[in-house]
């Protein structure tokens, strides 16, 4: 058997790359306000921030371009994520977890304002140099892109923001990409910055080892490891305001380029590689591209790992200070994993294609949560959610009123943790771009099991049952006319709500 079909049959699990932590009362207190496991917190309640217990606290773990199935939770066999693995064990997985974009810097916006790229601007990574932009465009496409913002307007407000309104400390480590100076994580409603600067990777210095040459992390000793020191950095935050509410967003910069990792790490992979008989072929094909098939790169599996151990740092950390049993969290990452291009690193099978894709392999994500009192261990939601959803969650778990002014796309999933049923409705993808992993302009339309691409370059349209073909392999429009016409005709509504800018002829 193939590696990549062993891996899939071994578990779906999903571990992704947010965390938020509960930091309550007593435990009895708040079990006995929120009553048996499985009941629902109101969003006007504040039976979770008053009446004699803290305020619910909060840690947000995001990874960079960690793939749907990357964790041994969701179906690895070769990388190993031992703490995310028990993690999942005690968490709530939920299988169709969504990005709201396959590529990073509006990913992120949509998860701090929960609102769609499109209406803050941001619908492409940001690029330093704006080589992005179609005045700067350098590539012979069909299509120039659409133009977009290099940085999330301070007008904007974040869930940070709000939450600090509300007497919150408000803590960020890693990677932002966010825009230029001014604009940084301390300027957006965070109290500390450990790291966020412009940067879409650790591009100074020794990149994934100190010195890192970044303006927002003092160096360490040499060869200390990134990964670790952001970990550290958070559990120092926790510890210093652990008896006070908090947000704690750390935001790795793995496992995103460049590729290297700790040498023994990389050996003992190197060494479990050797071990393996591989069946079936490495590579494959993705339009023009050439498309990973198998999990079996030494280096990624490292830097899988050493993200797992500091992610495991954060969670011993929160026993340690007797937080555990008072702290929701959540993981997730911020697209695809990285299939196509930039190395190939990684496999998203059984999904289609990966980063920078309208594939599922570009925007289904890991993703877990658990809240003491709330999620049952070991449990599982095949509901769909996307990023722009964090926010009202946040707020209803905090028993803080909610702001469709602010959160304006987000939908609460606390109803999911409760294990109860909720009607999300249609969610959308616009990308007006050119990704550097193969994909083109394309936007998107999900509602119930029924999936719509539209190919912005010529109008095609693939209309795919994710739940007969998960891998996007048959193309329904010939079949079920009705069904994609609808979509699209509520894919075009949405793009004009969000006054959603379009790619333009050459």
């Amino acid at each position: 058997m193939a590696l990549h079909e062993y891996c899939w049959r071994a578990g779906r699990g999903w571990c992704c790359l947010l965390v938020f932590t509960l930091l309550g009362g007593s435990v009895a207190g708040w079990c006995n306000e929120l009553g048996t496991a499985g009941s629902q917190p109101s969003s006007t309640d504040s039976r979770l921030s008053g009446s004699g217990t803290r305020p619910t606290n909060f840690v947000f773990f995001l990874v960079d371009d960690l793939g749907w199935t990357d964790l041994g939770c969701f179906g690895s066999g070769f990388y190993e994520t031992p703490h995310l693995d028990r993690f999942a064990n005690s968490a709530m997985k939920f299988t169709n977890a969504y990005a709201a974009c396959p590529v990073c810097s509006p990913t992120r916006a949509s998860i701090l304002t929960g609102q769609y790229p499109q209406r803050v601007g941001i619908t492409d990574y940001i690029s330093p140099t704006g080589g992005n932009q179609p005045a700067n465009w350098k590539r012979k496409t069909k299509m120039l892109p659409a133009s977009y913002s290099d940085r999330l307007a301070l007008k904007e407000k974040t869930v940070a923001e709000v939450l600090k309104e509300s007497g919150y400390a408000t803590f960020f480590a890693g990677k932002w990409h966010l825009g230029p100076q001014g604009f940084w994580p301390e300027d957006q409603g965070f109290d500390v910055n450990r790291g966020g600067i412009e940067r879409g990777g650790p591009y100074g210095g020794k990149r994934y080892f100190s010195p890192y040459g970044n303006p927002r992390l003092k160096d360490g000793p040499v060869g200390e490891h990134l990964p670790d020191r952001l970990a550290t950095e958070a559990v120092e935050f926790i510890k210093q305001h652990k008896d006070e509410p908090f947000l704690t967003y750390l935001s790795f910069y793995s496992v995103h380029t460049p590729l290297m990792s700790r040498e023994d790490l990389k050996q003992k992979y190197l060494d479990k590689k050797a071990r393996i008989r591989f069946g079936g072929p490495i590579w494959g094909e993705e339009g023009s591209r050439k498309i990973r098939l198998v999990q079996e790169h030494a280096v990624y599996a490292a830097m899988v790992e050493a993200m797992d151990l500091a992610v495991g740092k954060v969670l011993s950390a929160l026993n340690e200070f007797n937080l555990t049993e008072n702290t929701v969290v959540i993981f997730m990452s911020d697209n695809g994993g990285l299939s196509t291009s930039e190395g190939h690193p990684t496999s998203n099978l059984p999904l289609r294609a990966g980063k920078g894709w309208m594939y599922e392999g570009g925007i289904r994500e890991p993703m877990m949560v658990r809240a003491p009192g709330v999620t049952q261990a070991g449990s599982q939601s095949d509901d769909y959610v996307t990023s722009t959803d964090f926010f009202p969650t946040i707020l209803e778990l905090a028993g803080l009123k909610q702001r469709p002014d602010i959160h304006r796309d987000g939908m609460s999933f606390v109803p999911l943790l409760n294990a109860e049923k909720m009607d999300r409705g249609p969610i959308f993808w616009h990308y007006p771009h050119y990704g550097n992993q193969g994909g083109a302009p394309t936007a998107a339309i999900r509602n119930g099991p029924w999936k719509l691409i539209r190919w912005l370059e010529n109008g095609k349209l693939e209309l795919f049952d994710l739940s007969k073909d998960i891998g996007e392999k048959r193309n329904l429009v010939a079949e079920f006319p009705e069904v994609a016409s609808k979509m699209d005709d509520q894919l075009t509504q949405w793009q004009a709500e969000v006054a959603a800018k379009m790619p333009t002829a050459r």
